[in-house]
């Protein structure tokens, strides 16, 4: 069975290979990406919900290729800030902006605010698309607290100021399977084995 991972952001694409492979999904599953096809779209996230986005772009690839395709959306809510950045997470600083930028602008924004009312939480969510049209999503939470400072050298976009529950370090200041064991994006993806399973008990799909 062949399943396209619907981004064509290098980072999230190794941190879902990576996490996959630690899911040991039964089946022969050939995991392929944007840059395996020529011309492939460039779907734009217009929706007004993570789930929106994440259905969108697994809709729109899979169409595309005519195969199954995965997609996620995963958006930082900061409870001081009313759930911002959320959906806007990836261009909370402005269009084209860089991850520092992004972290920067929310540092900024709660410069003043006391470590106990830092409170924030990652989801994740991940659509799967068949050919056929069908939907399934799932959904993947770490709560934690933002940092007063970027720390640590791995990871991408907030990891650096993202401290998770019950941890003293960020994201970034951990190593890929110590992120992966406890994130949200590996929460969403372990409870997408179940979904694959389904399709892969479906023999029109087990190619």
């Amino acid at each position: 069975m062949k399943l396209v991972i619907a981004t064509d952001n290098k980072n999230k694409l190794r941190e879902i290979k990576e996490i996959a492979a630690v899911m040991k999904v039964p089946g022969n599953i050939e995991i392929l990406s944007l840059g395996d096809f020529q011309n492939a779209p460039e779907v734009v996230e217009d929706g007004l919900t993570l789930e929106e986005n994440a259905i969108k772009k697994a809709r729109e690839i899979s169409e595309f290729t005519g195969l199954i395709a995965l997609a996620d959306d995963t958006g930082l809510e900061v409870n001081k800030l009313n759930g911002e950045p959320g959906v806007y997470s990836a261009r909370f600083a402005g269009e084209q902006c860089s991850y520092e930028d992004n972290n920067k602008k929310l540092l900024s924004l709660l410069k003043d605010i006391p470590d106990s009312k830092r409170t924030a939480r990652f989801r994740c969510v991940i659509a799967v698309v068949v050919p056929n049209g069908k939907t399934y999503t799932v959904e993947g939470v770490m709560k934690g607290k933002i940092a007063a400072k970027a720390q640590g050298d791995n990871g991408f976009g907030y990891d650096p100021i993202f401290i998770p529950e019950g941890q003293n370090k960020t994201f970034s200041q951990m190593s890929s399977e110590e992120k992966n064991k406890i994130s949200h994006r590996g929460a969403a993806l372990r409870k997408s084995k179940e979904i694959l399973l389904e399709i892969l008990s479906n023999s029109s799909y087990n190619k």
